[in-house]
């Protein structure tokens, strides 16, 4: 989980088995940077209410999954929207794409026509003010805590 990243009520974050007789299971692993890992969610992250991640997965940076959404053996590239409602079972969405509300993808072919975060899309913003929100109110929990 990476810093300044929010995961919000109900949101279940599962993987399966990554090893067995001490060696790695490599279909339920994914690599970041060299490292494998069952689950990776970068910085700047919003898992909003009652998402489901369940690995292999990884989440990039600066993106943010709607909510009761499913981020299924899949994964999201960096400065993505997933609005709510949202199904990605075994698929890779680019870098820079949103996934339009209620949205079930189960390959590959329809990942990649997933529309480009345009200047106009209304949701453009929204994972920098969740960020922001969700910051300075761990920042004000903190405060309290050392008073």
């Amino acid at each position: 989980m990476g810093d300044e990243s929010n995961v919000q009520d109900s949101v279940i974050i599962h993987a399966l088995e990554t090893e067995q007789n001490g060696l790695p299971i490599e279909n339920n692993l994914i690599e970041v940077e060299g490292k494998k890992y069952a689950v990776y969610i970068g910085r700047r992250v919003s898992l909003a209410h009652q998402v489901q991640i369940h690995g292999p997965a990884f989440v990039g940076d600066d993106s943010f999954v709607g909510m009761k959404s499913l981020v299924f053996r899949a994964a999201v590239g960096s400065n993505c929207v997933i609005e709510p409602g949202c199904i990605l079972m075994g698929v890779t969405v680019a870098n820079g794409r949103h996934v339009p509300v209620g949205t079930v993808i189960e390959n590959q072919k329809d990942a990649d026509k997933l529309p480009v975060i345009t200047e106009d899309y209304p949701f453009k913003a929204l994972n920098k003010k969740v960020v922001h929100v969700n910051t300075r109110l761990a920042e004000g929990y903190i405060k309290k805590a050392w008073k």
